[in-house]
């Protein structure tokens, strides 16, 4: 009985949910990806730096 209401209940929820339009969707999911590589070449930038910076300090 449990799984059963679980499901009903699911559903019934569903459909006060906002979908996006398909276009939202590209557009947002354009915008994850391009945040996501800036933050990577962000990170990469300084890891590379901070590695330099410790070769010069240690050797």
């Amino acid at each position: 009985m449990g799984l059963i209401n679980y499901v009903k209940e699911t559903r019934g929820e569903l459909k006060h949910v906002s979908w996006p339009t398909r276009k939202q969707a590209i557009v947002f999911t354009i915008v994850v990806i391009l945040i996501s590589l800036a933050v990577a070449f962000y990170c990469g930038f300084f890891d590379a730096l901070f590695t330099l910076a410790l070769e010069k300090i240690v050797l």
